[in-house]
């Protein structure tokens, strides 16, 4: 039986046959947008009544507050907590996931709750640089301006009529998070539209 260092070695993103097409895909310039993958992120869903002891135990472990409002999110000690719902959050984290999973179901305690590695069920896609937020308003109905949509904001929302996840993590960098299943299409759609954002060659040229 192969050892677990060798079916680590074998795991695949989702994006992993277009891995050539993303990295040669963005443009430079004043409306430079780079697009990259961050495979194999720890990401761990969390279900708990906000107001309960479990949550409390959740939000000790973590270090910081699960997010109680839209958009908001939590970060301490490598993990960033995203809210997803009234009592529904996506921790991503850079703790091995059954190692949190482990920690955060102890946290919970006696209170119901369901903590689930979602880590092989998404994977993330950047955009960064000047042209990365007219990127996604192509095709995101959410107001990503930064007077509402401020360095951290993390909602969800579809891009391409997709169900995403998009997170803010600076002024020019943007986290898609579409679900595997539909990580080419997304993929793709953000390739085709990066390239209006391509210098135009000068006449002549």
């Amino acid at each position: 039986m192969a050892d677990l260092s060798t079916l680590q070695g074998l795991r695949r993103s989702p994006l992993h046959d277009m891995a050539t097409e993303i990295r040669d895909g963005g443009v430079t310039g004043e409306r430079a947008v780079q697009l990259a993958e961050l495979p194999f992120l720890t990401q761990v869903g969390v279900r708990v009544a906000p107001d309960s002891a479990g949550a409390r135990g959740i939000d000790e472990a973590l270090g910081a507050p699960l997010p109680r409002k839209v958009g908001v999110t939590s970060q301490a000690g490598g993990h960033t907590a995203l809210w997803l719902g009234p009592d529904e959050w996506l921790v991503v984290s850079e703790t091995p996931a059954d190692e949190l999973v482990e920690q955060l179901r102890a946290a919970a305690g006696d209170t119901p709750a369901q903590v689930l590695d979602l880590s092989a069920n998404r994977t993330v896609i950047e955009l960064t640089g000047p042209g990365a937020r007219s990127v996604l308003e192509k095709g995101c109905p959410a107001d990503l301006h930064p007077r509402v949509f401020t360095d951290g904001t993390a909602i969800v929302t579809s891009l391409a009529r997709v169900p995403v996840i998009v997170w803010r993590t600076d002024a020019d960098a943007f986290r898609v998070v579409p679900r595997a299943s539909l990580a080419q299409y997304v993929a793709a759609w953000l390739l085709d539209a990066v390239r209006e954002f391509a210098p135009v060659a000068a006449e002549g040229a």
